[in-house]
């Protein structure tokens, strides 16, 4: 009987310590934070989609060949650093890469394979800041509403349209590729969720500003105009839904 008791004794200490505990648990909030985002974005592209359009008029509809589609979404993934240099200011570095394409295969004739391709590649590098409002608690969970906004470099870009293959319609093929760094901005609006753990989340509504101007072949270095003979410009700015996972360093 005394055992059963004791047993009885143990199983409800066990209980009020663990409630005890829970109790006590709170959002874990890490000065300084790994970020992985994915962002499903916008993207303008400019005098890119002309040039795709100025293609698809000028070197497919007349041979009834199937239009390339211009560019309008991609995908960007970012990793940064995110230091909260005070309770309600965090600071932030990264590194972001965008990505975009569209493609056609035709076969106008037996043995004859033709490939039209558009692509654009961007990779800018941001820092940053964010303001954090006032934190709501729940137990164990913590989310705080943020704004943010920053500068960008945005380098490594490359815009490449090329049209391969053999028994090409009308002519030869072809294949450009123009590039250039530029400057940019973003803000941002969003949440910042922490949990009793080193993992947090972030999702916010992410707007860019990435102008590219000026581009240049990249074999021969020579400008590149756009459809109505001004200098070319890349724009890959766009408006994009962010999702983040934060590790506590």
């Amino acid at each position: 009987m005394r055992m059963r008791f004791g047993i009885i004794a143990v199983v409800l200490l066990a209980v009020l310590v663990w409630r005890a505990s829970a109790v006590q648990a709170s959002a874990e909030v890490h000065r300084l934070n790994l970020v992985f985002s994915t962002v499903p974005t916008s993207v303008r592209a400019g005098d890119f989609n002309d040039a795709i359009g100025y293609l698809n008029q000028a070197g497919l509809q007349p041979y009834n060949l199937e239009p390339l589609d211009k560019i309008s979404l991609s995908w960007l993934l970012d990793g940064e650093l995110r230091y909260f240099a005070r309770p309600n200011l965090a600071v932030s570095f990264g590194v972001t890469r965008l990505r975009a394409g569209t493609s056609q295969e035709y076969l106008p004739t037996i043995g004859a394979s033709n490939t039209v391709r558009s692509d654009i590649t961007s990779v800018p590098i941001h820092a940053g800041a964010a303001y954090y409002f006032t934190p709501y608690n729940q137990g164990d969970f913590q989310a705080r509403a943020y704004l943010g906004a920053g500068f960008m470099s945005v380098v490594y870009n490359r815009a490449s349209l090329s049209w391969t293959g053999t028994g090409i319609p009308g002519g030869q093929g072809f294949a450009v590729t123009g590039t250039n760094d530029g400057p940019g901005y973003y803000a941002e609006a969003g949440v910042h969720m922490f949990f009793a753990s080193k993992l947090s989340m972030m999702l916010s509504a992410l707007f860019r500003s990435n102008e590219i101007r000026n581009l240049v072949d990249e074999s021969t270095g020579a400008p590149i105009l756009n459809v109505d003979g001004k200098p070319f410009t890349l724009d890959v700015s766009g408006t994009g839904f962010r999702m983040a996972v934060g590790i506590g360093l």
